[in-house]
């Protein structure tokens, strides 16, 4: 009985931590494709059980918070990265570590792709894939918790 007794213990300290785990919301770094090196700061926010990209922070020594989406053809045409909602519409599947549904933006090129975003075990990493069409057709790259 006192084994019993433990496990539920440890199994409710635990709980919290799981839960917590499993929210997309909070700042994350993405990282450069071609040079691998930070890129910049986005914070992923819920509304209404969807969740949203934002633009922080451009990390790189010419970002100076100026640059603009010109290549983009939808609403953000023009408007500064630095603030922009470059995903969103991205909703928890069945799997509470995977969010679909929704799209993201590639502000270099004005492209906009269907995006999916699991989150690993610890919370701590963010798969992020833009695809067209299926998920096999697409690009990933893993986004690291800020806070």
């Amino acid at each position: 009985m006192p084994f019993i007794k433990s496990l539920l213990v440890t199994a409710l300290c635990m709980l919290p931590y799981t839960l917590q785990a499993a929210d997309l919301g909070g700042l994350w770094q993405t990282t450069d494709d071609k040079t691998g090196k930070p890129r910049s700061l986005v914070r992923i926010v819920e509304n209404a059980g969807e969740y949203s990209a934002i633009v922080e922070k451009g990390l790189l020594a010419s970002d100076t918070g100026d640059a603009v989406c010109d290549k983009c053809t939808d609403e953000r045409k023009g408007q500064k990265i630095i603030g922009m909602t470059i995903a969103r519409h991205l909703k928890p599947s069945a799997d509470n570590h995977v969010y679909d549904g929704g799209e993201i933006l590639d502000p270099e090129n004005g492209k906009t792709y269907k995006c999916k975003m699991t989150l690993s075990a610890n919370g701590n990493a963010l798969e992020v894939r833009g695809f067209i069409g299926f998920s096999l057709l697409g690009r990933s790259q893993t986004w690291k918790r800020v806070e």
